[in-house]
């Protein structure tokens, strides 16, 4: 049986679960809820650096990725911050779907999966 690695275990959740090479993210949300929707992106994709490289991967290893937001009309900011971050030629397969987020200042929350060795 493989051994599972769990990062930032809580109550109800792991920030990750690692699992025969493959990293489960748990939905990543802002830390700052003051910020715009490009600030916010910034500050969840900055948390999910600092996981990755936690498990000896970065973000050239990310396989798939989901992406909640609570207004789909804010879109372009959220994609302004993507694209800075992400590497051409190393983009995941990407959904981005508009729902309602747990809480009402969040303007982002970003799920993945991702390979480790």
């Amino acid at each position: 049986m493989s051994e599972l690695k769990r990062i930032n275990v809580g109550k109800r959740l792991s920030d990750v679960v690692v699992h025969n090479g493959v990293a489960y993210f748990a939905g990543q949300v802002p830390n700052d809820t003051t910020l715009d929707v490009e600030g916010q992106t910034k500050d969840v994709l900055n948390t999910i650096d600092e996981l990755l490289a936690e498990l000896g991967s970065d973000k050239t290893r990310i396989l798939s990725v989901q992406i909640f937001m609570p207004n789909i009309a804010e879109f372009a900011g959220m994609n302004r911050a993507w694209d800075a971050w992400v590497p051409e030629g190393k983009t995941p397969a990407r959904a981005t779907i508009e729902a309602r987020l747990a809480n009402p200042d969040y303007k982002v929350e970003i799920m993945l999966t991702a390979a480790v060795d």
